[in-house]
């Protein structure tokens, strides 16, 4: 008999500690982003078009290798269990991180990145861990909370690592987001908990060759393939900024201004702006339905992105991207709301790898993108074009909010389906 005050507690602290665990990671991660450009002219990229590039191509090879990784390891998790992928996760991009900060050249830059992006992944892995042991009812909030702690570590890592950077250097910044990653670790590996039975192969936990069609219909139909169509766009769009803003940031300051610690706060208040968004919508889309919040938020970033193409002072872009900030912490909780309630619960993790396959691979080609924009147009049309890619998208969600509804899920317990969300 399941014992439902345990099974609560554990949800909970599950939760909590991979807020925790997840935004001491991003932390991590995330400390080398305001001045990324200015540590690669110190391993030898001297000139504007070769420090955009590089930049470019670091953060797109890591997201290449991630798309191509994440669903090998969804189905691991799948197999053997989701929080022995998280914990492995943590630990690869505590050792890729810490030997970012000992290269002497860009190629060098270039393997660590590439292997992060293969072996780490610990936002699926996360996520998958959440979804897979939180109840139904209460999906929205929890993966918007733990969206917060994704938005939380990336506000606060650009900030501190560019204030660090401007006064410390840039390589000690790499050794303490290794070790923020080590402490997360240890968290997930002491703190969580996971009640996983292996399922069996060919009928993982019951789902038939019939479920399992219907699963392959979901993705090709439907709000399935539309909220995931959303994160893609989302990630595509902000992706081809990060390697820039740094020198968008350079571009707009007066001579000898903190370029770091202004790119450093221009994320920093995006990201606080999208943590508490995304804990407010996550509620709002567990009362609304996912499908109206995902979509409101979709039109208000195509919206917002707009005027960033326009700003002529560091403060000006702070406050633009401080509110496209907000407008994106709708879209994360409310389209993982969607694809986890259309999902059977024995195939959660390689759906959530495909689902983080498909962000990586915005991640991949954005920064490919904006980079080479950057470098032979204008650094400003990389903003108007991510606003037509995420209205693109967002029009592709409206018209399956017309249609008929896309699949049922499959609850967790039962295996029997429910109605799709609203």
């Amino acid at each position: 008999m399941r014992d439902d005050g345990a099974e609560t507690m554990s949800w909970r602290r599950n939760l909590y500690v991979l807020w925790v665990g997840e935004t001491l990671t991003i932390l991590g991660f995330s400390m080398c982003y305001p001045f990324l450009p200015f540590y690669l002219a110190d391993l030898g990229a001297r000139s504007f078009a070769s420090q955009a590039l590089w930049s470019g191509a670091l953060l797109a090879a890591s997201a290449g290798f991630m798309t191509i990784a994440s669903p090998l390891w969804g189905m691991a998790a799948d197999r053997y269990g989701r929080k022995p992928m998280l914990v492995r996760a943590m630990c690869c991009g505590a050792v890729t991180t810490g030997l970012m900060g000992l290269v002497v050249a860009p190629w060098q830059l270039l393997i660590l990145f590439i292997l992060d992006g293969a072996l780490s992944g610990t936002v699926s892995a996360a996520m998958t861990l959440v979804a897979a042991t939180t109840p139904k009812e209460r999906m929205g909030y929890a993966l918007g909370l733990l969206q917060t702690a994704v938005f939380t570590g990336i506000s606060l890592g650009p900030l501190v690592g560019g204030v660090l950077a401007d006064r410390i250097g840039y390589r000690p910044v790499f050794g303490l987001g290794s070790v923020l990653l080590i402490i997360a670790a240890l968290l997930a590996l002491t703190l969580t908990r996971e009640r996983f039975v292996r399922a069996p192969r060919g009928a993982a936990a019951g789902v038939d060759d019939g479920r399992e069609a219907r699963l392959l219909a979901i993705f090709l139909a439907g709000a399935v393939p539309a909220a995931i169509g959303i994160l893609f766009a989302l990630r595509l769009a902000t992706a081809a900024v990060t390697p820039i803003l740094p020198l968008f940031v350079e571009r707009l300051s007066r001579t000898g201004a903190p370029v770091a610690s202004l790119t450093g706060l221009t994320f920093g208040v995006s990201g606080i702006g999208s943590a508490l968004a995304a804990l407010s919508l996550g509620r709002a889309a567990d009362r609304l339905g996912p499908r109206r919040v995902l979509t409101v938020s979709g039109l208000a970033v195509a919206l917002l992105f707009v005027p960033l193409a326009l700003v002529q002072s560091p403060w000006q872009l702070i406050v633009c991207y401080g509110l496209l900030g907000v407008a994106t912490g709708g879209i994360g909780p409310s389209a993982l709301a969607v694809v986890s309630d259309l999902t059977p619960a024995a195939r959660r993790g390689l759906v959530f790898g495909v689902t983080s396959a498909a962000a990586s691979l915005g991640g991949f080609i954005g920064p490919f993108g904006g980079s080479l924009v950057a470098a032979n147009f204008d650094l400003r049309l990389v903003f108007l074009l991510g606003s037509g890619e995420v209205l693109a998208f967002t029009l592709w969600l409206g018209l399956t909010l017309r249609g008929p509804q896309a699949g049922a899920s499959e609850s967790a317990d039962s295996g029997q389906p429910h109605p799709a969300p609203p």
